[in-house]
């Protein structure tokens, strides 16, 4: 019987001008079966996923840079609709910062130093999870229950599909990163409950603070201007006063 054909090596750039670090995530990567391009400066990266229209599985991608950081490389990314999945290392471990990161595009975030094998794990996490390539939109089904996370889920003439990332209201379809969608698979799994921040970050984005942090505010402005009608007087993406966030599906005023 003869031998089926491999499937092509998912392709990985490395953007790190630490030439140690990159060098031995190059090695490492292709002894994973990776296929790895390097670049020390986010220039270049964008030069390739931007101007060249290079295509790659996932970023790995360094915040500390020459030249434009990581920051400015994942935001120039997403404005240029270019969602391949970024894992971004950073040295500021700081709730502040990772977020920051999420902010600008980031899918997933790994602390310096780190050990190769957490790295390898969240690489495999993110290409398993995202799919990034269209597929045909998932067929109209009923609503399914909050508490049970599915993967489509409709309300109010809109449909939020986790899998593919991407929310869709009657004009227009807009792309998640999975930070977004995450934050918004959290509040659909908690609909009608006050979910604080700090609830947001320990459980969504594993981040464990003593301290509560308003940077996640940037995300549910964002995520109101996606699906509310009126992102300043919102129906779905509520605030409640003093604690943090409520999802409401229903179209009732926030109280």
């Amino acid at each position: 019987m003869s031998e089926q054909p491999r499937a092509p090596a998912r392709r990985i750039l490395i953007v790190e001008d630490e030439t140690h670090l990159a060098q031995g995530l190059l090695f490492n990567l292709q002894a994973e079966g990776y296929a790895v391009i390097l670049c020390a400066d986010g220039e270049t990266a964008l030069q390739w996923l931007l101007d060249e229209h290079a295509a790659f599985d996932a970023i790995v991608l360094d915040v500390m840079l020459p030249g434009k950081d990581g920051f400015e490389v994942a935001a120039a990314l997403r404005t240029a609709k270019n969602y391949t999945p970024v894992l971004m290392l950073t040295a500021r471990s700081r709730a502040e910062d990772v977020l920051a990161g999420f902010a600008a595009g980031a899918d997933d975030y790994l602390a310096k130093p780190f050990d190769l094998s957490i790295l390898l794990a969240r690489l495999h996490s993110l290409l398993r999870r995202v799919h990034w390539t269209p597929t045909p939109a998932a067929p109209e089904v009923a609503s399914a229950s909050v508490a049970t996370a599915p993967d489509v889920f409709h309300f109010a003439g809109k449909r939020i599909d986790f899998e593919q990332l991407e929310l869709h209201t009657p004009t227009r379809i807009i792309r998640l990163t999975l930070m977004e969608a995450d934050l918004l698979r959290h509040l659909v799994c908690n609909a009608g409950r006050a979910v604080s921040r700090k609830e947001i970050l320990e459980q969504v984005w594993r981040l464990h603070e003593d301290t509560d942090t308003r940077a996640i505010d940037n995300f549910i402005v964002r995520l109101r201007r996606y699906m509310e009608a009126d992102p300043a007087h919102p129906v779905h993406l509520q605030t409640v006063r003093g604690v943090g966030y409520r999802f409401q599906p229903e179209e009732k005023s926030a109280r």
